[in-house]
């Protein structure tokens, strides 16, 4: 790997801590209160259309999910739901918020043993008071001598960030589990990135295509990016 590397990024949400499964563990609970009006299948990919619709209004995050289901109770029921059944949507939402921060395997190993060496970062998309939130939470702030909170994570979003850090893209490193996120954005404008696969990943942030670039790697664990930086 480039020995140029001076700032090391990740990625939070299944980087990090567990994040994804709430979310389709909550999908799951929601349908279930939906389907005296259609089946769950459907109502999932009701919810799933209406989120990806109201991106650009909302972003990503809980707060957006928790509207988007509240949108998509109105367009099933067609206005018909009970009130408990909205009231029971919002304290699903309100659940995801109050989560504990379970910490994916040897995250704090790998950046301790950065910690020092590297200038290590926290770049990730979703709501500025969620992710502050967890952040503080899992116990792993004071090891960041950044934090960028994106609204999305395109090509300009991480032009952005080096220009902020005063970093060149070649010594930009980013170490997340979406493709399409954590991955062809940082390589499209020079910088080295590695997927590490999360078990549940969001199907929007799926790709069709494989990569194939000389900056990509392709990791099981956190933990193999040790190695690579020769720790």
């Amino acid at each position: 790997m480039n020995n140029k590397i001076s700032v090391v990024a990740f990625d939070a949400d299944d980087t990090l801590w567990v994040n994804e499964p709430y979310f389709r563990d909550t999908e799951e609970q929601f349908a279930g209160l939906l389907e005296d009006f259609l089946p769950h299948h459907s109502i999932i990919a009701e919810l799933y259309k209406t989120e990806i619709a109201n991106l650009p209004l909302y972003g990503y995050g809980i707060k957006g999910f928790m509207l988007s289901m509240i949108e998509t109770v109105l367009k099933v029921s067609d206005g018909k739901v009970k009130p408990e059944v909205m009231q029971r949507v919002i304290q699903l939402g309100q659940e995801m918020l109050n989560k504990p921060i379970e910490l994916l395997d040897g995250v704090e190993h790998v950046l301790k043993s950065l910690f020092g060496k590297y200038k290590l970062v926290v770049a990730t998309k979703g709501d500025l008071l969620d992710q502050q939130r967890k952040l503080t939470k899992s116990g792993l702030d004071h090891y960041f001598h950044h934090i960028e909170i994106m609204s999305d994570k395109q090509e300009r979003d991480y032009q952005k960030l080096l220009k902020h850090l005063d970093c060149k893209p070649e010594e930009f490193l980013m170490l997340g589990n979406s493709l399409k996120s954590d991955v062809l954005p940082v390589l499209n404008i020079g910088g080295h990135a590695v997927h590490i696969p999360y078990h549940t990943t969001w199907v929007h942030e799926h790709i069709e295509h494989t990569i194939e670039h000389p900056n990509f790697y392709q990791m099981e664990s956190l933990s193999e990016i040790l190695p690579k930086l020769n720790i």
